[in-house]
């Protein structure tokens, strides 16, 4: 069943379906309508969606695993699709208990992949006594993404829903009282091109003064989420694609771009203040 439709008179109609941006763009008019995650359908559309956003380190982790966590829990989260429930889904949200999952072999895996980073990112630190073993913190690990040209409005509906239903599970006294929320994104950097750089070498002055590269997000929320983070960084993955990868990402502009992971730690007492500017950003 439907848990609410938006339209396109309200947060979320147009999408760019070529994502272009110039006056020839194909924009068509969508109806959105969210639904809670369904076992019967979205296993498969869940997992593709998954792999997008662990990029070339998802074969690192179990996805079917962790796709049947998110589908085991069908009163937490949402999907968002466009031709009813039985179609893909385009989006999705959901947030899982780290400690609660702690045994499963997805859980380990994603767990022991966050501590080795944070052991090497200083602006991590913090995750290591949080997801140490003995810790008895509640982390939520909050998973989303969404097909490239989804209009960024469906974002803010997604978490108000969220919220709405963390609360009733723990009025429920289900295991969803958190301490913090991990949320696992995805950024980039420009890079220049290998090819350039073999026809121009860099004098020796460039290559000792240049300046640290601009950081730009997939999830436009993420540049709100980070201003009330506890902590957040952007990490290389562990599967580093081949030399030039850069250039077969740079057809239609002179850099290339050099995609990393990116995690964002949110206390839960903050949480529902940076929902509320998540809100106010994307809708302005």
């Amino acid at each position: 069943m439907g848990k609410r439709k938006s339209t396109a008179e309200d947060k979320a109609g147009e999408m760019d379906i070529d994502g272009e941006s110039d006056d020839n763009a194909s924009i068509i008019n969508v109806d959105f309508e969210w639904f809670s995650p369904n076992a019967d359908v979205d296993f498969h559309g869940l997992k593709n969606l998954l792999k997008q956003l662990f990029d070339v380190d998802n074969q690192l982790f179990d996805l079917s695993e962790l796709t049947d966590l998110i589908l085991e829990q069908p009163a937490l989260g949402s999907t968002v699709k466009t031709e009813g429930e039985e179609s893909d889904p385009f989006a999705f949200l959901t947030v899982l208990n780290m400690h609660e999952h702690r045994e499963k072999q997805v859980m380990k895996q994603l767990t022991s992949y966050l501590l080795s980073k944070a052991a090497a990112e200083p602006s991590l630190n913090a995750l290591q006594s949080l997801l140490a073993p003995e810790s008895k913190a509640q982390v939520g690990l909050v998973l989303s993404e969404r097909f490239i040209n989804m209009p960024h409005q469906i974002v803010p509906p997604l978490y108000t829903m969220l919220q709405e239903e963390l609360a009733e599970a723990v009025k429920q006294k289900e295991p969803y009282e958190f301490t913090h929320y991990l949320i696992i994104s995805k950024c980039y950097t420009e890079v220049a091109s290998k090819l350039d750089v073999e026809d121009n070498p860099p004098s020796k002055k460039n290559k000792a003064g240049g300046a640290k590269a601009e950081v730009f997000y997939f999830h436009p929320e993420d540049e709100m989420w980070q201003k009330h983070a506890a902590a957040h960084a952007g990490f290389d993955y562990n599967m580093v694609g081949a030399d030039g990868a850069s250039d077969s990402k740079r057809a239609f502009q002179e850099l290339g771009i050099r995609p990393q992971a990116h995690a964002i730690l949110i206390e839960a007492g903050k949480f529902g203040q940076a929902v509320k500017a998540v809100e106010e950003y994307l809708s302005g």
